[in-house]
């Protein structure tokens, strides 16, 4: 029988109140690295309007792991705010994960102040630096900083834990043909590229045991030439069921680094980037915005081709992610097998939405997918259109496909 979206679901140790969980995107709302009244705030709407679980991004576990000097390093000065997070969310009934990760060579060194990190040597377009192989040493260490991570956030209130393996952030860019060309037992074939993440996910579960539950996001494709791909992706899932660490696995796709607009899809906001970039980032971006900035025509479940893919060899819960604004796309994911759907800009459209579905006085999203929300992310992430509406037929989902 398959089941209601709205209805209560087990995840690890939890029970959430419906199957909808919103996904981790990088809210701009951490000033100092610490968690605000704007975030608290920001997370508390989407509780009120429905979700199941909401998910606080992005926590770095180290100090060179984060994007850049705004996001959060998880560290105990973090613990007030994300205590009055986790309570107030609560209030509402719903539940809180933190997504939990590593930048790698995503993360801007000079901002930082620290050189970013990856599995290979390579130049960073962000920090106009070289991204520094990581070490036996900095992988040693980087495990442990997941682990006192993970102890921080259940201190925190974090009802679950969402370890970040994809968009080529530090351990995709291990899974990564392309990204990892290393000759040691963190390189070459898929057991020694998947090594770091399976390590990863033991070590958390080691520590938090059943306290909470612990989930990862894994991209199933970067969309870049020689990146992780299909069959390989389905193949670290089915090692990662093996282990028995995960309680459930988010299917995401696309490479932050190289091909973000794979994840996202629909219209690529390139001039709105470049407005907010760096002068020399800006005018490069000028000159490659339509190869790094791809566009992709915009469908509703887009990434559920390739999830299914995970669906047929795994038995473990699956997260669907991607082109998730209507009723019928949730209800379609729950026929085809996943156990819960993630939705990131319909709610930032409107945190209500899932409320209102529930109700029945709606039954699809007004996010029009213009991606004008992606260039917010550098200083504060919103609606584009809840500042600059749109009237006639541009306002429909459908017309912006």
């Amino acid at each position: 029988m398959t089941p209601d979206v709205f209805s209560p679901a087990r995840l690890g140790p939890l029970t959430l109140r419906n199957r909808t969980i919103k996904a981790a995107t990088f809210e701009a709302r951490s000033p100092g690295g610490l968690v605000s009244q704007d975030l608290v705030d920001y997370h508390v709407a989407v509780a009120e309007g429905g979700v199941g679980m909401t998910t606080v991004a992005y926590l770095a576990v180290s100090p060179e792991g984060r994007t850049d000097a705004a996001a959060i390093h998880l560290r105990a000065e973090v613990l007030p705010g994300l205590q009055r997070l986790t309570d107030a969310v609560h209030e509402r009934g719903a539940l809180v994960a933190g997504q939990l990760g590593h930048s790698g060579p995503v993360g801007n060194g000079r901002s930082n102040g620290k050189h970013a990190l990856a599995a290979s040597a390579m130049p960073s377009p962000l920090s106009m630096q070289m991204v520094r192989k990581a070490s036996e040493r900095d992988l040693t260490r980087v495990t442990d900083d997941f682990v006192a991570a993970a102890r921080l956030g259940v201190r925190g209130g974090l009802d679950c834990l969402e370890l970040h393996f994809g968009h080529n952030y530090l351990v995709s860019s291990f899974l990564s043909p392309n990204l990892n060309r290393r000759k040691d037992r963190w390189g070459g074939s898929l057991e020694n590229r998947a090594r770091l993440a399976r390590q990863v996910a033991r070590a958390v579960r080691d520590e938090v045991g059943q306290e909470v539950a612990v989930i990862a996001k894994m991209s199933m494709k970067d969309g870049a030439p020689g990146g992780f791909n299909l069959p390989e992706s389905v193949e670290l899932a089915q090692m990662l069921e093996a282990d028995g660490t995960l309680d459930a696995i988010e299917l995401s796709a696309g490479s932050s680094l190289m091909n973000p607009m794979y994840l996202f899809r629909g219209d690529a906001p390139r001039e709105e980037f470049r407005q907010v970039m760096p002068p020399l980032v800006s005018f490069g971006m000028k000159y490659v915005g339509e190869r790094f900035l791809r566009s992709y025509p915009y469908e509703e479940a887009y990434l559920l081709p390739l999830a299914r893919e995970f669906r047929a060899a795994v038995s473990m819960p699956l997260i669907l992610l991607g082109g998730i604004s209507t009723k019928a796309t949730m209800d379609l994911a729950m026929a085809e097998g996943f156990e819960y759907v993630a939705m990131a800009r319909a709610l930032l459209r409107e945190p209500d939405l899932l409320r209102r579905m529930q109700e029945g006085t709606a039954t699809e999203g007004a996010c029009i997918h213009c991606n004008k929300c992606m260039p917010t992310v550098y200083s504060r992430t919103h609606c584009w259109l809840s500042e600059h509406p749109v009237t006639g037929p541009a306002a429909s989902p459908v017309g912006q496909n």
